[in-house]
């Protein structure tokens, strides 16, 4: 009996035991951390009809911060151009530009031999041109609501590469693409960055380097194809040929015309003679030399004009009975005006990409209505032309872009590589232009040949306005002349 008693007191004392203990216990549970508010440990606690919404009134939890963005060395880094859509506002463009007042401004940068470089007597009209084409383009309306400049981002690559890298960098976050970019070298110096950029070029240069570069849009048959077609039109309207002599800078521009002239002296069975010449007019006594002992039956030039003049005259001086065909960029109406005068009249022809400035097509009236008629005022020649049509391709790509909802730099590629012919307006052969096509189909097989003419603005008048001769015309661009120089 006792010991049950005795039992029954120890359980009961055990059970007071854990009475209190699991009071201590709800009570430890029920006080607040020392940094939380009692207040909210209170409301914590109430039970909530929206346990599954968050409160309003309540903080919302804080990202923790990504480490990435906050690496200090970020801060030290060059920044990056502008992502592809830059160069296009909202804004009008400046006022010496802009003509319809509720449109935005597209800026076009012009990268060109203004001053120094030995194209500085070119750069200026191919300017002048290319002004003009916008004005008339921006007085229609613009295009998708916007007005065109090509005039606030000029800057001079003084025909150096070198110099071609660093003016861009000046103006690259602020156009939509290159208005302009003259000569081979300085424009592929510059090629990769304008890839990635996603940012297209015009240059003003005839290179076979182009039709194999998404980026670039250029214009015309390439130097190459000028210079198998300056071989077999001679062959055809003049004489037969034993040697061809191609006298060229040591450049983009003189290489590709010099593979040009070797795969048409192969092509008639004629010895091509090879002769690289710097720029300078003061420099081209070598080549002279070369021009008079070897006595070529044909030389084709590829300099600027005032070398070209230098090389025509004394060599004709000294003796030399051949003839010269020189690329587009060789001739200038003055050079009928030089000491050379009387050589390049009787000694020369010309081959080029366009028909001359004074030729009959809608293209070259609408260019002759904004410029001036040939022989109003200040002289017109063919780099004028050469500064309008380029201008075309732009045109054609920002309409598309427009018609697409949006015009961006990716914008703008993607309708560059849509299009399968460019309305020249008769400046160039019917299908030119085809940039949505393969390497070999891009290439604008047909050149315009000229002479000497006095009576002319530009100094020449065209003989042929498309002429293929069959060594281009059969020729398969697999890769750009140059490679194989």
């Amino acid at each position: 009996m006792h010991s049950r008693s005795t039992l029954a007191l120890l359980v009961g004392l055990l059970v007071i035991a854990l009475a209190i203990a699991g009071c201590r216990q709800d009570e430890e549970a029920a006080e607040p951390a020392d940094d939380e508010d009692p207040d909210d440990a209170a409301v914590d606690d109430e039970p909530d009809d929206d346990d599954e919404e968050p409160d309003d009134d309540e903080p919302e939890e804080e990202e923790e911060p990504d480490e990435e963005d906050e690496d200090p060395d970020d801060e030290d880094e060059e920044e990056a151009p502008e992502a592809p859509g830059a160069g296009v506002t909202e804004e009008p463009c400046p006022e010496d530009v802009a003509v319809n007042e509720d449109n935005g401004c597209i800026y076009l940068g012009s990268l060109n031999d203004l001053t120094v470089g030995a194209f500085a007597q070119a750069g200026p009209l191919i300017q002048d041109a290319m002004e003009a084409f916008w004005a008339e383009v921006n007085e229609d309306g613009g295009i998708g609501g916007y007005d065109v400049d090509i005039e606030t981002h000029i800057r001079d690559n003084e025909y150096v590469p070198e110099v071609q890298a660093e003016v861009f960098e000046e103006i690259r976050g602020d156009i939509l693409g290159l208005g302009v970019s003259l000569g081979s070298s300085p424009t592929i110096a510059i090629r990769d960055e304008l890839e990635g950029d996603d940012m297209f070029a015009v240059p003003m240069a005839w290179n076979s380097d182009f039709p194999f570069d998404p980026v670039m849009l250029e214009t015309g048959p390439n130097y190459c194809v000028d210079s198998m077609n300056a071989v077999d039109y001679y062959i055809e309207n003049a004489e037969d040929v034993d040697t061809i002599m191609s006298v060229h800078y040591p450049n983009d521009y003189g290489q590709d015309s010099d593979v040009g002239v070797r795969h048409a002296a192969e092509a008639v069975g004629a010895e091509h003679i090879g002769v690289q010449t710097p720029d300078g007019e003061e420099n081209q006594a070598d080549a002279i030399a070369e021009i008079v002992s070897q006595d070529p039956d044909l030389v084709i030039l590829t300099t600027n004009p005032t070398d070209a003049g230098a090389l025509v005259g004394e060599s004709v001086a000294q003796g030399y009975e051949g003839f010269f065909i020189g690329h587009g960029p060789t001739w200038n109406v003055a050079l009928l005006d030089s000491p050379a005068g009387e050589a390049m009249e009787n000694f020369y022809w010309s081959v080029g990409p366009y028909p001359t400035y004074e030729s009959d097509t809608p293209g070259h009236q609408a260019m002759q209505d904004a410029l001036g008629e040939a022989g109003e005022g200040e002289p017109r020649n063919n780099f004028h032309t050469a500064g309008w049509v380029s201008q075309y391709p732009i045109r054609d790509a920002l309409e598309a872009a427009a018609d697409e909802g949006e015009i961006s730099r990716a914008a703008v590629m993607d309708a560059i590589h849509e299009l399968d012919s460019v309305d020249y307006e008769g400046m160039l052969p019917e299908g030119s232009g085809n940039f949505a096509g393969e390497p070999n189909d891009r290439v604008v097989r047909a050149s315009a040949m000229g002479e000497p003419d006095r009576e002319s603005s530009s100094g020449l008048v065209n003989t042929e306005i498309e002429y293929e001769g069959p060594t281009a015309a059969e020729h398969d661009f697999d890769e750009p002349c140059r490679d194989s120089y």
